[in-house]
């Protein structure tokens, strides 16, 4: 009698990681999870070794995201990823895929593949469904991946609006590290969402653990707006922990630039208009964006504005003029950071805390 075949699995299922970015690790689990029905590999917070690992096997001449990216990779590969994803991108991101797999590859990494959606931008949805079926999961259920998308696209908005508030209100906590534990505890709740009646529920749950937080908020807080290159000003690890060390400043933070402002919510002709005083053409991926924030700002009366990007970004240094400008017509200061692999931690509190003590004496001199 023949043996019976051990029943197979539906389908094997694949490994997959995402680089670091932020808090959208989040949303980048439930969509390898409940979109792509695969493993997610959620990758350890990045140390000084993942940049190293980055720098090391990348030309000087990248931006410094190209680092991060390339070192969190590596790292992906040895926690047991057998897909990377990348995306496509308003820069020369639209090519690190391509880059990035060559030169893992030229490192002796061979086991993986590269979901990289540069290679289907622009095309129908079919595409990006067969592309990640080919790649990823050959049984992908289009219906429920679609559902799940609305589900992931509400999410980021959540995500986003929770760090709103988080970044205003942050600085001013009696308790130290309550918002930070608050933080973190909707982050795991997020986690656990299987669909969006479990994504709204959560962001209801942990905006009601935050708003229950003591503050000892002043009537007129110091203001600072962020704003500045796509990833740096977003990732705490490339801009080595920026918002943290402005709320232990005790101000209240605006960051314009993240994915719902960006991506789901982005008009460039809208942002082009509200800049059409300084701005006569498209400058580069986040540049009207950032102008357009930092003119917000200004207008709303901020009492800074910090401006960071990865070192050689062309568009944002062809942003700067035009910031300067609006802080000489608006009397508002900006502070410019730029941020490579060698950017250390004491320059910049130094120049954080010069800067944070000439907006507060100027802040006190107009009350």
């Amino acid at each position: 009698m023949p043996r019976k075949r051990a029943r197979r699995d539906r389908h094997s299922r694949k490994k997959v990681a995402f680089f670091h970015y932020s808090y959208y690790d989040v949303a980048f689990q439930f969509f390898v999870e409940h979109v792509l029905d695969a493993d997610y590999v959620r990758l350890p917070r990045p140390t000084r070794r993942t940049l190293e690992i980055g720098s090391e096997h990348s030309t000087d001449y990248v931006c410094a995201p190209f680092k991060h990216i390339l070192g969190g990779y590596v790292e992906a590969l040895e926690a047991g990823a057998n897909v990377l994803v990348q995306f496509t991108g308003f820069c020369r991101l639209t090519y690190y895929g391509e880059l990035q797999e060559m030169t893992l590859r030229d490192m002796g990494y061979d086991d993986f593949e590269m979901l990289n959606f540069s290679a289907v931008a622009g095309r129908p949805f079919k595409d990006y469904v067969s592309f990640c079926k080919k790649v990823v999961n050959p049984n992908l259920s289009v219906p429920k991946g679609v559902a799940n998308m609305v589900a992931l696209l509400r999410m980021v908005e959540l995500l986003d609006a929770y760090n709103d508030a988080y970044l205003a209100n942050a600085g001013f906590e009696v308790e130290a590290g309550s918002f930070e534990r608050a933080r973190e505890a909707f982050f795991d709740d997020m986690r656990c969402a299987t669909g969006l009646t479990d994504v709204n529920q959560a962001y209801r749950r942990g905006m009601e653990a935050l708003r229950a937080l003591p503050t000892n908020k002043p009537a007129h807080p110091v203001r600072v707006g962020l704003t500045g290159e796509f990833y740096t000003a977003v990732d705490p690890v490339s801009n080595l922990e920026l918002e943290k060390k402005l709320l232990a400043m005790h101000v209240e933070l605006h960051r314009a630039v993240n994915l719902t402002n960006r991506i789901l919510h982005y008009s460039e002709e809208n942002t082009r208009r509200s800049i059409a005083d300084y701005v006569s053409y498209e400058m580069g991926p986040t540049s009207s964006l950032t102008i357009a924030s930092a003119k917000r700002y200004m207008e709303e009366g901020f009492d800074g504005v910090v401006h960071s990007k990865s070192s050689g970004c062309t568009p944002e240094i062809d942003c700067m003029p035009v910031l300067q400008r609006l802080s000489r017509d608006y009397h508002v200061p900006t502070l410019f950071l730029s941020f490579d692999s060698q950017t250390s931690d004491t320059g910049l509190d130094t120049r954080l805390e010069a800067f944070y003590d000439m907006i507060s004496m100027r802040k006190g001199k107009t009350l």
